[in-house]
């Protein structure tokens, strides 16, 4: 059934799936009273070592060559996944929750832009009026918070999209042997590491209050699995369309919101959410249509083939591809 699927929307069911695994981050993150350094520094080191957990169990020996294979983005996204975690925590505490929204939501945009300047990428006419569609819904749901708070708060929150954005473009231009991309889910350990950097030099090595290490533990409970599911995300989209899916958080920590603290959102948020929830099921459905119709056509998924081959060949090929020689 999975392989079944056209390439895109397994990229947007992993990376949907990770983000409805973050949604509750924003709400545990509003409920912490401990210093932002503190917060950081422990945030960093428990998401740090399950991640790196994970690499070490999936690569083991081969650990250092899949790091190799990230080219550029084993520098650029563990910088700009730090720099996003450090922006958002900064900016909610700064300013009001809707300026932080409104910003985060212009993720991707910018990832459209650096794709198209930077790298040449050429997103589809579709993909760029769901954006639009999307961008107008979550600005919609953010309308009744947007002006309060501060300007200084106004300005770290943006570099939450900027840093999404970058992290979502350069993951998704990686390529190895198969069309799909590369795996750059090994940097995330290295994205802790620069997070904590900056924490221990503010001073947050200290133990956070009583209340805050039980929230601390519930977050390693789903944010690796959630970062690991986001970071997935690129080897099937472009960078836009990935930053596309962060969207969802908005609607989800909405909803999660009205849910938990029984704060009722304002009829234009029901209205913008239902305007992201029907671009991307739309959007969604077209494209399994257009792929279903090339299949009845007798049309042929070159990457799914490839993806194949790599699969039904042997497992000296197979090790071959995981450390990353080239054929």
């Amino acid at each position: 059934m999975w392989q079944q699927l056209p390439f895109r929307l397994r990229g947007y069911l992993i990376a949907m799936t990770g983000v409805l695994l973050l949604s509750p981050d924003a709400l545990l993150i509003k409920d912490t009273q401990a210093e932002v350094a503190t917060f950081m520094f422990w945030r960093g080191l428990l998401l740090g070592i399950v991640l790196s957990g994970v690499a070490l169990l999936r690569y083991r020996s081969r650990l250092p060559q899949a790091l190799r294979n990230c080219g550029s983005a084993a520098w650029w996204c563990p910088l700009a996944f730090a720099c996003s975690a450090w922006a958002f925590v900064v900016a909610a505490r700064l300013t009001a929750a809707g300026n932080v929204l409104v910003m985060m939501n212009l993720a991707p945009l910018v990832a459209g832009l650096i794709g198209m300047v930077v790298f040449g990428q050429r997103l589809r006419r579709q993909t760029w009026v769901v954006i639009v569609i999307c961008v107008i819904g979550a600005c919609l749901m953010a309308a009744g918070e947007v002006g309060q708070g501060s300007l200084l708060g106004l300005g770290v929150a943006l570099f939450v999209p900027i840093s999404i954005a970058v992290n979502t473009t350069v993951a998704s231009v990686q390529r190895g042997e198969r069309q799909r991309g590369v795996d750059t889910t090994v940097v995330l350990p290295l994205g802790c590491l620069v997070m904590l950097i900056p924490a221990v030099l503010l001073g947050g090595v200290q133990l956070p209050p009583a209340d805050d290490v039980q929230r601390l533990a519930l977050m390693t409970l789903f944010l690796p699995a959630a970062y690991f599911l986001i970071q997935t995300g690129p080897r099937y989209l472009p960078g836009a369309e990935a930053s596309l899916v962060m969207m969802l958080e908005t609607l989800v920590g909405a909803l999660l919101v009205w849910w938990w603290l029984d704060e009722v959102p304002p009829p234009l948020a029901f209205v913008g959410g239902g305007m992201i929830v029907s671009a991307m099921l739309i959007s969604g459905l077209r494209d399994l249509h257009r792929q279903r119709r090339k299949a009845a056509a007798g049309a042929l998924d070159e990457r799914l083939l490839q993806e194949q081959a790599m699969q039904e060949s042997g497992p000296d090929d197979a090790h071959q591809t995981a450390d990353g020689s080239r054929g």
